[in-house]
């Protein structure tokens, strides 16, 4: 068989809404030609969401704690305790940029940190009680690798650990720390990091409870074309136990001030990585650019690739700032970027419910 009627099959596959295997998946990646994959992964994009709208959440991602003793080599953002750059958010700190949030129609507070080991499950129960006592906000916080600690700490199930901070205000999970899930790539860039197996026990556990959450994909930083594909096949996987990602968001790695230092993917391998994570996980109804890595301009480009979400305005971030890139956007911007790309905008929540049309 041909490299020409190899690629004539896995098309007529992905035409017909047949789903691709792994095999299929690398080659994709290895030989697809960017423009088709670009094609094909708007077909897919346009069957799922037929009536052009493109979505967008307006939220502050407030990293309550820099301090981790994960120390993953990837992030120039953490700091190990005892370290002078470490801080603890104060709880009037927090609601400052919550209210700032809302001043500004915003819907959501992403909250991330590091491991802390001075932070216990109880603090996050009164955090999230004294916020949900205040404000009219939806909590979509704390990673898997997070909760992994929390029970870790404590001593209890992730069953008990997920229902206390639900109960205490939790409404969904980000799918942050996932990186690239494959444990031999885990060893060479965050070692003490929460194995596959947790990251997917965490989440698979989230969504028996019937919390929704995301997946994402940090690739470029050392894996391989069938690694990134092993991560997709965990992701679909899981999703057909569970039902419960909302959106898968990938986004490159970057490398500016780490310990594993490389340099970064182009938007070229950017925008075919999307594509195909759009083409094979066939089960994942939403998938999101990250403009906040790759700029508002590639991003647009990237709803020609598949991708049916803007992500969020991200009133604040520091986790990417960290690392040297600093790109930024507004709900105008957002607005003018999805209509001039053929789109229609909408605000929506956590769980994608359209809040409004513009």
């Amino acid at each position: 068989m041909g490299t020409g009627s190899l690629m004539g099959r896995i098309v007529d596959k992905i035409r017909e809404g047949e789903r691709i295997d792994p095999a299929e998946g690398v080659y994709l990646l290895e030989e697809g030609d960017l423009l088709v994959l670009g094609r094909l992964a708007d077909e897919v994009r346009s069957r799922k969401h037929p009536e052009g709208v493109v979505t967008f959440v307006i939220d502050r991602n407030i990293n309550y704690t820099n301090i981790c003793v994960s120390g993953c080599r990837f992030c120039a953002f953490y700091r190990p305790p005892g370290h002078p750059e470490g801080y603890v958010l104060s709880r009037e700190e927090i609601f400052q940029k919550i209210e700032k949030t809302l001043a500004v129609g915003g819907t959501q507070i992403l909250m991330q940190g590091g491991l802390n080991p001075d932070l216990g499950l109880e603090y996050f129960e009164e955090l999230f009680r004294a916020i949900k006592e205040r404000y009219p906000v939806v909590l979509h916080s704390l990673s898997p690798v997070e909760i992994d600690y929390l029970a870790r700490q404590s001593g209890l199930t992730l069953e008990q650990v997920i229902e206390r901070l639900r109960t205490a205000g939790l409404d969904s999970i980000p799918g942050g720390g996932a990186e690239i899930l494959v444990d031999r790539v885990r060893r060479e860039i965050s070692p003490r990091k929460t194995s596959v197996r947790r990251w997917l026990e965490v989440t698979a556990t989230a969504h028996r409870l019937g919390m929704k959450t995301t997946a994402t994909m940090m690739f470029g930083c050392g894996e391989s074309f069938t690694d990134r594909v092993a991560h997709f096949e965990a992701v679909r996987s899981l999703q057909d136990e569970t039902g419960g990602f909302t959106a898968f968001i990938p986004w490159p790695y970057q490398p500016g001030n780490t310990e594993l230092g490389g340099s970064a993917v182009s938007a070229w391998d950017y925008l075919r990585t999307l594509a195909v994570s759009r083409i094979y996980l066939d089960n994942i109804p939403n998938v999101q650019v990250s403009w906040v890595t790759q700029g508002v301009k590639i991003a647009q480009v990237a709803l020609a690739f598949g991708a049916n979400d803007f992500g969020s305005t991200m009133l604040e971030e520091n986790v990417v700032r960290a690392a040297g890139v600093c790109n930024s956007s507004s709900e105008q911007e957002i607005v003018s970027l999805i209509k001039n790309a053929g789109f229609r905008p909408a605000q929506r929540d956590n769980t994608y419910h359209i809040l409004k049309f513009y």
